[in-house]
């Protein structure tokens, strides 16, 4: 927990913060005109943080730290024979090695994102204010507007799904590495692409499952 949580914080919170300021003055950018009110900025960041930015951008992020690294530390282990050492133990090595850190990405992961959204969205009421774009009550007008318990909930069961797949992804990369030191590279480089391209692909699942249009 201490591995994927605490040592993530500081980078998601880099991401959110920038994230959200990007997305505020892309978003002020198209929508400048007397015709639609400020607030409807603050609606519409709010709307993309929560639904898709922060959950997603924020677990791509943390697959390629996350997933890399325990990819390379379980893969370190069975080409130096430490998980032989631990069948002959007796000790079931899968369950003592992969599910500790599933269980540790499930708590964490979800953990970082809320604090990715309050981020993403402090750093919008924080470039609207000091680019004279938005004051931070029209900010939160809007994103109290458009808020709902739903995307609050579809937003974490994303990153329960998404922590699944990292940690679940890395330990079997990993687990199954043979050989030596360049195949402990090469399933960690697995880890990586195949938990991008299989939260991309949930992503799209859950979106057509979950959101009605």
């Amino acid at each position: 927990m201490n591995n994927i949580g605490v040592g993530s914080l500081v980078i998601v919170a880099i991401i959110a913060i920038f994230q959200g300021a990007v997305t505020t003055l892309q978003i002020a950018f198209q929508l400048i005109s007397p015709l639609i009110a400020n607030p409807v900025i603050g609606e519409i960041v709010s709307d993309s943080t929560l639904l898709e930015l922060a959950p997603t951008i924020t677990s791509l992020v943390l697959a390629g730290k996350v997933g890399s690294h325990i990819a390379s530390e379980i893969g370190t282990m069975r080409v130096s024979e430490q998980i032989d050492a631990l069948e002959v133990m007796g000790i079931n090595s899968i369950s003592f090695l992969a599910l500790p850190k599933i269980i540790a990405g499930l708590v964490m992961m979800p953990l970082l994102i809320i604090i990715s959204i309050f981020l993403s969205n402090l750093g919008g009421v924080i470039v609207g204010f000091f680019s004279d774009i938005i004051t931070p009550e029209e900010f939160l007008q809007g994103a109290r507007t458009s808020f709902t318990p739903f995307k609050l909930f579809f937003s974490l069961l994303k990153s329960f799904t998404y922590a699944f797949i990292i940690t679940s992804i890395s330990c079997y990369q990993g687990y199954y590495t043979s050989g030596g030191a360049l195949e402990v590279g090469k399933s960690s480089t697995k880890a990586v692409v195949y938990s991008a391209v299989a939260i991309l692909c949930s992503d799209y699942l859950l979106a057509e499952l979950l959101l009605e249009p």
